[in-house]
């Protein structure tokens, strides 16, 4: 048999593959893994942070990839168990089950990206490592692996630290015998100092105009509903929202509080917040939900294909009527920096949501908006934690003395 694509064919013969169900290559008690991940997961009461969580260690969040794991009862002991495992799991990230198992076997199924090979459970299954009894060197072995994959520092620690935190679960279920991904975060490199600037770029306004405006540029292929739809993903992100939160957000969090139309936000940890819309935010989702329900759109369905009732959908959908992955999220913004001419070059490469976040945050603060309130906006835990972003950002040129520095010994030639 043959690991699913991403990983470079590797074939696997049935000795390779350890456990009675052939489920999972690598990891003698598959049904066991999942189900203690699965309680791990079931511990986080937010949905979309569970299905982030499971899509970073590389484990399936669509119902066709699990339809691609799934193996078919045959009334053996350790493939019901493995069935039983899979559909606690599939419940457990709001995902209905395959209707019917595809009977194939792999690693874990994973969302597409240059870095998907190098999720950590997938990474153990093409390397023939057990994830119970993974080591520290083998944990170590796989940050250079992400390294080299191009993964940036910021990066690898929050795949590590994903990879942490279940296996901080796992002891405590007993079902490995330490945390191997308990590494010095320091020593390796991924914790920046605290007074460090940060990696993520900061916009200028100009900057966020110009990616507005290319959102709304009429473009080969794509209908009115893309374009309305591109528009509004860049204006909601003014907003301060994190990715996972917007690819979380439903129809029915889209409501009117205080005279004024508002989105109720689900961030980290279960907490939800209210996030009011700005002129341009709420012109944009207006557009293009009215472009969605008019039939010029896209057919909303659910993860089946059973039509379901407005308010359970989600708010934005990709082409195909589905919940928009952070990938895809990701990959749209970067196409659009792309197509934003001269204003974004250099930047359209290292595009990230965060870096609107952070223009959020920077922008608020130096228009003189109280901490306290830009906190409660992004939904920040801390106000220290908003007090650090707009800290450790870039600073404003204008902050700087680099010019009346240069003017005291450049003789200009003009």
């Amino acid at each position: 048999m043959k690991l699913l694509s991403g990983l470079d064919s590797a074939a696997l013969s049935p000795s390779d593959t350890v456990g009675e169900s052939g489920a999972w290559p690598g990891v003698a008690d598959p049904a066991g893994l999942l189900s203690g991940i699965t309680e791990w997961l079931t511990g986080y009461g937010n949905h979309q942070t569970r299905r982030t969580y499971a899509e970073g260690l590389g484990l399936p969040v669509t119902t066709a990839d699990i339809g691609a794991w799934i193996r078919p009862r045959t009334g053996a002991p350790a493939e019901d168990q493995w069935a039983d495992a899979v559909a606690d799991y599939a419940q457990a990230v709001v995902m209905p089950p395959a209707a019917k198992p595809a009977g194939r076997t792999g690693p874990p199924p994973a969302a597409r990206g240059r870095l998907r090979a190098c999720h950590w459970l997938r990474w153990c299954a093409a390397n023939g490592v057990d994830p119970t009894m993974a080591t520290s060197a083998q944990v170590k072995r796989w940050l250079r692996d992400l390294e080299s994959a191009g993964a940036a520092p910021s990066t690898r620690d929050r795949m590590l630290a994903t990879v942490k935190t279940m296996y901080a679960s796992l002891a405590d279920a007993g079902l490995v015998a330490a945390n191997p991904a308990a590494l010095d975060r320091r020593r390796l490199g991924l914790a920046a100092a605290a007074a460090s600037t940060s990696a993520t770029v900061t916009l200028t306004t100009r900057q966020v105009r110009a990616l507005h405006q290319a959102a709304g540029t009429p473009r080969r292929g794509a209908s009115a509903c893309d374009v309305a739809r591109s528009v509004t993903i860049v204006a909601l992100f003014t907003l301060g929202l994190r990715v996972s939160e917007l690819c979380g957000l439903d129809c029915a969090d889209l409501h009117v509080t205080r005279g004024r139309r508002a989105l109720r936000v689900h961030g980290k940890g279960g907490k939800a917040r209210v996030v009011y819309l700005s002129v341009p935010a709420e012109r944009a989702l207006l557009e293009y939900l009215a472009l969605r329900a008019d039939g010029t759109g896209t057919e909303l369905v659910t993860g089946a294909g059973r039509r379901t009732r407005t308010s359970d959908l989600p708010l934005l959908v990709t082409r195909g009527g589905r919940r928009f992955s952070r990938q895809a999220i990701w990959q749209l913004l970067r196409r659009i920096a792309a197509s934003a001419g001269p204003d974004l070059v250099g930047v359209a490469e290292v595009m990230h949501p965060h870096s609107l976040r952070h223009f959020y945050v920077t922008a608020a603060v130096e228009a003189g908006a109280s901490l306290e309130h830009v906190q409660a906006d992004v939904g920040h835990a801390s106000i220290d934690t908003t007090s650090g972003v707009y800290d450790h950002a870039a600073r404003d040129p204008a902050r700087s003395a680099v010019d009346l520095v240069a003017d005291a010994w450049h003789l200009n030639d003009a």
